[in-house]
């Protein structure tokens, strides 16, 4: 079987568990055809990132009146299915905050991913996020493309839902995948419950080359890691404060900030303004292993998250045998649990993390292994990229069938 997948962009620093599942599918036997709209491969660190760039045809890399073309193709060859596609990008368009405009160019390039497929033999796409190339993929199946599907993974999902139309690309996907069972339950929120059987969980999964290594177990050395876009919904500002003010306590610690991001300028200036840039590095943009570096160097994880689907990278960390610090939202406490393999904290709330920080670094070495060593053996059962991606691939297959 051969499945086309589609993402708004392909590699990504950040989405490295769209490769691993990539990958993990290929071991099922199941031929995967790589589609995106774009790609900013100057951001590109991990190799195995770099070497998808070649197996990736990207549709905004085409010159406009290659779009033209498809449309005027599309509108002789299939009429009616032409002018149904395009009353729905109007229709999603009016309710969107990204308006009509920007969903008629969605439209040309529906156009245009449909004539590709049309030469491809792929039986069903697969969407990852339900934003814009959701949209593109819904309406080049009314346009007479294969079956689709899509992946949510949340926060934006569940942010604007109406806006994004989620009730409208589940009712003409053949399935939608969520990644926990709080994205389940929010999906359940935007579609009539004779369609809930259409919402599936699938985990995403981390592949056994990552973790079955030589692992020293966690110890106590005062040094956290937090792994994450630089943006507002990660929480690094409000964990830079608690930096402050443990360090103006006294307390000994390093912290690593390992990523990049629009709010990189605010964390910085904020970390001058406390005067603690011996406290604080930020890496910028690392690879895979860079990340495993770090996580396997340090005493916990920290992730202070104000929005979130289910963090990648606290399954990576818990994976290593390292514990995590993170918050009650979305999918995370199916996932972390307090006194078994980490600590759970309200988001947003500065006194609660100062307080949980102080006590991970008074915490002595037995009990941060024990933790540690739950972690790893939670994620491992739950968190298999091979027998999640086997998950996906009878669903496709069913499809496909």
């Amino acid at each position: 079987m051969k499945v086309a997948y589609f993402t708004n962009q392909y590699p990504k620093v950040s989405h490295s568990f769209i490769r691993r599942e990539i990958n993990a599918l290929d071991r099922q036997g199941i031929e995967i055809e790589r589609y995106a709209l774009r790609v900013d491969a100057e951001e590109l660190v991990d190799d195995e990132d770099k070497g998808e760039l070649n197996k990736t045809r990207y549709i905004l890399k085409q010159p406009f009146w290659v779009f033209i073309q498809a449309c005027f193709l599309q509108l002789f060859k299939k009429p009616l299915r032409f002018i149904k596609a395009l009353m729905l990008a109007i229709k999603v368009g009016w309710k969107s905050d990204r308006g009509l405009v920007r969903h008629l160019f969605y439209f040309l390039e529906a156009c245009l991913l449909e004539r590709w497929l049309s030469h491809s033999d792929a039986s069903h796409v697969h969407v990852h996020f339900g934003t814009n190339s959701t949209v593109v993929v819904m309406l080049t199946h009314i346009l007479g493309g294969p079956p689709y599907s899509f992946t949510v993974h949340g926060p934006e999902e569940f942010d604007k839902p109406e806006f994004l139309s989620i009730g409208k690309k589940i009712e003409h996907a053949a399935f939608v995948v969520a990644i926990s069972s709080f994205g389940k339950s929010q999906l359940y929120r935007w579609v009539p419950n004779n369609q809930w059987e259409k919402v599936k969980v699938v985990h995403c999964g981390l592949e056994e080359a990552f973790y079955n290594i030589d692992i020293e177990p966690a110890r106590q050395n005062n040094k956290l890691v937090c792994v994450g876009r630089l943006c507002e919904q990660k929480g690094q500002l409000l964990l830079v404060e608690a930096v402050a003010k443990l360090v103006e306590e006294g307390e000994d610690l390093q912290l690593v900030l390992a990523g990049d991001g629009p709010t990189r300028a605010d964390v910085e200036a904020l970390i001058e303004q406390h005067d603690i840039a011996s406290n604080i590095t930020i890496t910028g943009w690392v690879s895979s292993d860079r990340v495993r570096e770090e996580l396997l160097d340090c005493t916990a994880l920290v992730l202070p998250s104000f929005a979130e689907g289910l963090p990648v990278v606290i399954m990576e960390a818990m994976a290593l045998g390292r514990p995590v610090v993170t918050t009650y939202i979305a999918g995370i406490p199916e996932l972390v649990i307090p006194g078994e393999n980490g600590w759970l904290v309200p988001a947003g709330s500065l006194e609660s993390l100062v307080t949980t920080l102080r006590e991970v670094l008074h915490t002595q070495d037995d009990e941060i292994r024990r933790l540690g060593g739950n972690a790893r053996e939670r994620v491992i059962k739950r968190h298999n990229i091979d027998t999640e991606a086997n998950k996906l691939a009878l669903l496709f297959n069913k499809v496909g069938g």
